[in-house]
């Protein structure tokens, strides 16, 4: 084989490992990837029961029932879609109806959702960047200004 030869098969070599490491730790960051979405977008893809996400919006008023052992359900809403959420354990203390919060958990099926965690707004001013984001996207939360036009 010539050196020109040599210098290629080294070559192909490097990217085939390189190649084969990028592919596993892609495969191993698999379960640890949660993508956000709020209720409208829930809506609009066809996420199979059991997927690992994060929904936020604004829950719903009169949507939060209280269970046995800390289980409660509520509603997450963007006034548009709404997505019912099954959580047990200790909500923050600034839970409540109309505040904006998180969940992250398995997604159960068509508009249900069981949560893991639920993370609520910390004061009048805060809201998580994501449920912002998703709120003004839908033309339904500002912060004092008029909400920017939905782009196309």
């Amino acid at each position: 084989m010539t050196r020109k030869g040599r210098r290629l098969t080294l070559i192909a070599s490097m990217i085939a490992v390189l190649g084969v490491a990028a592919g596993l730790v892609l495969f191993a960051m698999r379960d640890s990837i949660v993508f956000f979405y709020g209720p409208s977008e829930l809506a609009e893809k066809a996420l199979s029961p059991g997927t690992r996400l994060r929904i936020g919006g604004l829950v719903k008023d009169g949507s939060v029932v209280k269970g046995d052992n800390k289980s409660m359900s509520f509603i997450i809403t963007d006034s548009k879609k709404e997505v019912r959420v099954a959580y047990v354990g200790q909500v923050p203390d600034l839970f409540r109806e109309g505040q904006g919060v998180v969940a992250e958990g398995v997604l159960v099926g068509p508009g249900q959702f069981r949560a893991d965690s639920v993370l609520a707004k910390h004061d009048e001013k805060y809201m998580p960047r994501e449920v912002a984001d998703a709120l003004k996207k839908q033309g339904v939360w500002n912060d004092g200004a008029p909400a920017p036009a939905a782009s196309k």
